[in-house]
């Protein structure tokens, strides 16, 4: 907790001891969220959470994650969830209806318990776009969404004790 000025500042931490985590992801688009993935559990271990607190949850696609990451997040074993996802906008509008269902859900997920549930769906308009958020070269959005989760689960057992 930072003190600045007359207010205290709640601000989460990216330690990963002690902390449960699970990784939700999709079989859609998986070389894509292979690549997410892999930087996501490279960032989790790197901050200290060790290969038995990390549960690892694979679902068909992003229609999948709101009931998945409710049943996750309501749970209680996970100090965070991560949703791990790739839609590509396609030529129907079968893209809207995924990509809003899914942010809908997972959003009402994080909301119906205690655990934070970290929105890890890219939403792009070509494949090109994903590999820019995917690549390990480049700025992969897995590592992010890791030290995400992170924080938030801090934040969340701080407001908790507040």
């Amino acid at each position: 907790m930072r003190t600045e000025g007359l207010t205290t500042a709640i601000e989460g931490v990216h330690d990963g001891e002690g902390r449960r985590i699970a990784i939700i992801f999709t079989r859609w688009n998986d070389e894509i969220i292979s690549e997410m993935r892999t930087a996501c559990l490279d960032t989790l271990k790197t901050q200290g959470v060790t290969k038995e607190n990390i549960e690892e949850i694979i679902i068909p696609g992003a229609f999948e994650f709101p009931l998945t990451c409710t049943l996750a997040a309501e749970s209680e074993k996970f100090d965070a969830v991560i949703a791990l996802g790739c839609v590509i906008r396609g030529e129907t509008p079968h893209f809207d209806y995924v990509a809003g269902e899914a942010a809908r859900g997972i959003t009402s997920a994080s909301l119906s318990g205690n655990t934070p549930v970290i929105f890890g769906v890219l939403t792009v308009n070509t494949e090109e776009q994903a590999w820019q958020r995917a690549a390990r070269d480049k700025d992969n959005k897995g590592a992010e969404f890791a030290l995400a989760a992170l924080e938030m689960a801090a934040v969340t057992e701080k407001l908790k004790r507040v």
